[in-house]
Parts: structure tokens; C-alpha cells; sequence
């Protein structure tokens, strides 16, 4: 996982994994250059099961950057596999064991169900197969099917990402920096023929938006947040626009980023088009890495 300026959800989470009943053997935190003192608390977390090694970023390269350089340690010191999680995602104590149960395959992603803290509501929803060619959008835990595994579309955070998926797949754009490596890297893993499924017995919890509205305009299905601060807002458009040039080229981005347009106009107002236009500018551009000042 990757952290910046958040010593005590960060500090939660390692707690949480130290609780597993089957902990992990290795935790990987990418420090993004915090100014506070997530550093230090975290170095001084005591009576862990497990080794816990804080890499300290040289600068901040946001959730995946961080991500890219602690999996980039995991594997080059023989794990076998990684367990993504956010700083403020807290798996309950049966969650690895579940992931690694049954007949585990280094081929396929398998994942956490997220689900939002006091809640019976899912994180994001979350799409599960409904049929030989149809998926289904499930929000909340009353709608999981029965089984112990279930198969799914995508997942990143509380992913289980093998060895075997690394080395064919390679490693996240770290320059996408946060709000798309969760949608491009599984993507791509997608993309070389792996697929997904969650482990219906191991749960995180991990809190959502609050104002998360599922928009569809052009024929496009969005989901958006009201008043979100500009940096991530900057990030999702620009990211989601320049992997939907990458998916199916410039006619398909440019029908997304009108989507976004209008959608988040109607939402927040006109004010934030110059920041729209400027997001939308740079993912044809290809412009990458943090935003600009």
C-alpha cells in the first residue's frame, strides 16, 4: 500500500493485518514523502507478526506510484504474490485466509469484498457474472449470490495479484499517479486473458463516497461525485479519458469527455469546466505524471 500524511489509518491498517489468522509474510508501505509523523509511527509499531518495511519515496507519486515501487520490492525479494490494499482499507480477520483458500490459482485475481464501514453498502458496486455474456452491478451485501467464490469483472483494491500475472502483465503506470491504476491495470490483466473473482468470506472495510451518483449520458455510464476537490477530480477525468483513448481510440475519449462535461457541469455548475478542459487537454496530450500547478 502507499500513504501520505496519515499516521493513524495507516497505523490502523497494519493492525489490522498483524490481526489476520493468516498474516501476511511480508507488509510494504510506500511513504509519499509525508510531512507528519506517519513515518516514525509506523516504524515504531511493535509485536507485529510479520516484517513491515516503510519505503520512502524520493518524491510523491501519489497511490500508484507508491503501489508501483513497493510491488516492484515485494516481487524482487520472491513473494509469490501481493495483496493490494488502500491505508484506509481494513480487512477483517478471516480475509487473507479466505483468499488463499480452496483451490488458489496463480491465474486468476482473486479479491476482497469492500464494503463501506456500519454499512451493509458496498464500496463501489462491484459487477458480477449474470448470465454466458451479461454483467450485473451488485451495491450491497443483501445482493451477493450464494457461494463461496463469485465471479467478477475487475477488482484493484483487496486484489491478490500473483507473481505469474506480474511478470506477464508488468508493473502499474505508476504515472497515472491516483483515480486509474484501480481501472487500467485490471484492464490490462483482463486484456492477457486473466480473470477476476471474489472471495465471498473475505471482507474489508473501507469507506466510499457518500455522494456517488451513477450518470449515463452519450450512452456512456459514469459515476461521479458532487464538489469533489479539484486535484481528484483533475485525476479521475484526465485518467479515464486517456484510457478510453487507449481501449478504443480518439472518437470513444472524446464521447467520454463530453460525458464528463456535461455531467459534472450539471452537477457542480460551469465553474468547473476550466479545470474539465485542462484535465481533457492533457489525457490527449498524454500527459501524464502529477498535475501541474
Amino acid at each position: 500500500m502507499a500513504t501520505m500524511n496519515r499516521s493513524g489509518t495507516v497505523a490502523e491498517c497494519v493492525r489490522a493485518l498483524a490481526l489476520q489468522t493468516r498474516p501476511p509474510d511480508r507488509v510494504i508501505v510506500a511513504d509519499n514523502v509525508s510531512s507528519d509523523n506517519t513515518v516514525e509511527v509506523l516504524e515504531n509499531l511493535i509485536g507485529l507478526p510479520f516484517p513491515l518495511t516503510v519505503h520512502r519515496m524520493q518524491t510523491n507519486r501519489g497511490n500508484a506510484g507508491g503501489v508501483e515501487e513497493a510491488m516492484a520490492m515485494a516481487f524482487a525479494e520472491g513473494a509469490d504474490a501481493v495483496w493490494i490494499l488502500d491505508d484506509d482499507s481494513w480487512p477483517r480477520t478471516e480475509s487473507l485466509e479466505k483468499l488463499l483458500g480452496g483451490d488458489w490459482s496463480p491465474t486468476v485475481v482473486r479479491h476482497a469484498i469492500q464494503v463501506c464501514p456500519g454499512t451493509s453498502r458496498l464500496t463501489w458496486p462491484l459487477p458480477v457474472r449474470a448470465g454466458p455474456d451479461r454483467w450485473k452491478l451488485i451495491w450491497s451485501t443483501a445482493e451477493i449470490p450464494v457461494g463461496e467464490y463469485l465471479q467478477t469483472r475487475a477488482s484493484w483494491t483487496g486484489a491478490l495479484i500473483s507473481r505469474e500475472i506480474f511478470d506477464h502483465v508488468g508493473p502499474i503506470n505508476g504515472e497515472l499517479f491516483i483515480r486509474g491504476e484501480d481501472e487500467e491495470y485490471p484492464w490490462r490483466i483482463e486484456q492477457a486473458g486473466y480473470s477476476f473473482e471474489a472471495a465471498v468470506g473475505a471482507i474489508m472495510d473501507h469507506p466510499g463516497p457518500q455522494n456517488m451518483i451513477h450518470w449515463k449520458f452519450l450512452g456512456r455510464s459514469l459515476f461521479l461525485e458532487r464538489d469533489l476537490a479539484d486535484s481528484k477530480l483533475y485525476y479521475k477525468v484526465r485518467n479515464m479519458v486517456w484510457l478510453k483513448r487507449q481501449q478504443a481510440g480518439n472518437i470513444e475519449a472524446a464521447l467520454m469527455a463530453l460525458a464528463y462535461l456535461g455531467g459534472i457541469s450539471l452537477l457542480d455548475g460551469p465553474r468547473r469546466i476550466p479545470l474539465l478542459w485542462s484535465s481533457i487537454r492533457h489525457a490527449f496530450q498524454g500527459q501524464l505524471g502529477a498535475m501541474k500547478p
